[in-house]
C-alpha cells in the first residue's frame, strides 16, 4: 500500500511540472515591490515563440497609442513599433498559453484582452506610459488593467529593455556597457526569449500605480518581437446574453478603423468571430444587419 502510494504521488508529480498551464515557482523571481514587478524565465518555450511571431508576421500594422482624452486610438511618435491583435483561443498554442497566465497571475482568462503580438524593428520604441487609462470610455468593458503580462519572443542583441523610470529599485540595479544609454534611467529587464514580465498598474486598493510607467527602450542591435496581454478588474469578454440580443454591436471603439485596415480580412477571428466565439467588430465588418 505504501508503495502504490508513492507510484501515485510520482505519477501526480510527473502530470504537473509536464503540463503547460501550470507555473512553476522556481522559474519567478520579484523583481520590484513598487511597482509589483516579477520575472518568469522560459515562461514560453522556443517554439511557443515562434508560433506566435509567425501568426502574426505578415499581419503588422503601425501601432497606436490612446488619446487621454477622448480615449480614441491615434498615431504618435511615442510609439514607434507595429502590432497586430491575436484572437482569443485562436488555435490550442494561443489557448495554452493564456490558460498558463491565468494560472500563474490568479486572474481569470476573461479578463484579459486579446494577445496583442508587437514588432520593433532598429530604433524603435515606446516612451514610458501608463497601462491603465486616463480616459472613462476605455474603462467601460473590464474597467482598468489590473496587470500587464509581456512575453519576450526574440532575444536582442543590444537595446530593447523594458525600463520603469520610477521603480525603487532604479539606483541599486548594476549595469555595465551589455545595456543601453535609455536603461540606465531606471529599473530595466532585458528581454530574453521565452521570458515574461508580469507587472501591476494598480495597487493592492485598487487606485492607480504610478511607479508602473514603463516602456521599451529603442532596439540598437537586432531586433524585438513581444507578446501583451493585458488583463482587467473585471471580466473583458462581451457576455453571451448580450451577443445574443446584439450581434451587431462593435466590442471596441476601434473597430471601424480596424475595418478599414483591411483587419476583417487579415484578423477575421478577432473581428468577425468563429463558430464558438463571436468577433469583437461584427457591425464594422458588414457581415450582420444592424
Amino acid at each position: 500500500m505504501e508503495m502504490s502510494s508513492k507510484i501515485l504521488f510520482f505519477l501526480l508529480s510527473t502530470t504537473i511540472s509536464s503540463s503547460s498551464s501550470f507555473p512553476d515557482p522556481a522559474r519567478v523571481s520579484q523583481l520590484s515591490w513598487h511597482p509589483r514587478a516579477f520575472l518568469y524565465k522560459s515562461f514560453l518555450s522556443h517554439q511557443e515563440c515562434d508560433h506566435l511571431i509567425a501568426l502574426a508576421r505578415d499581419k503588422l500594422e503601425k501601432s497606436m497609442v490612446a488619446d487621454n482624452d477622448s480615449g480614441k486610438s491615434v498615431a504618435s511618435e511615442v510609439r514607434t513599433s507595429s502590432g497586430m491583435l491575436l484572437g482569443k483561443k485562436q488555435d490550442e498554442t494561443v489557448s495554452r498559453i493564456e490558460r498558463r497566465i491565468a494560472a500563474w497571475t490568479f486572474l481569470p482568462e476573461e479578463n484579459g484582452e486579446s494577445m496583442q503580438i508587437l514588432h520593433y524593428e532598429n530604433g524603435e520604441k515606446y516612451e514610458p506610459h501608463f497601462d491603465y487609462f486616463h480616459d472613462k470610455t476605455n474603462q467601460q468593458l473590464g474597467g482598468h488593467r489590473i496587470a500587464t503580462v509581456l512575453m519576450y519572443l526574440s532575444d536582442v542583441q543590444k537595446g530593447g529593455e523594458t525600463i520603469f523610470p520610477n521603480s525603487e529599485g532604479k539606483l541599486s540595479q548594476p549595469k555595465d556597457e551589455s545595456w543601453s544609454d535609455c536603461a540606465k534611467k531606471g529599473y530595466a529587464v532585458k528581454p530574453q526569449k521565452g521570458d515574461a514580465l508580469l507587472f501591476f498598474n494598480l495597487h493592492l486598493d485598487a487606485t492607480t500605480d504610478s511607479d508602473s510607467l514603463h516602456g521599451s527602450c529603442p532596439v540598437i542591435d537586432g531586433e524585438k518581437w513581444s507578446a501583451t496581454k493585458w488583463i482587467h478588474v473585471r471580466s473583458f469578454d462581451v457576455p453571451e446574453k448580450l451577443w445574443a440580443s446584439d450581434g451587431c454591436k462593435d466590442e471596441h471603439h476601434l473597430c471601424a478603423g480596424w475595418a478599414v485596415l483591411g483587419e476583417c480580412k487579415k484578423n477575421p477571428i478577432y473581428m468577425v468571430g468563429s463558430k464558438t466565439s463571436p468577433g469583437s467588430c461584427r457591425k464594422s465588418c458588414k457581415i450582420c444587419e444592424s
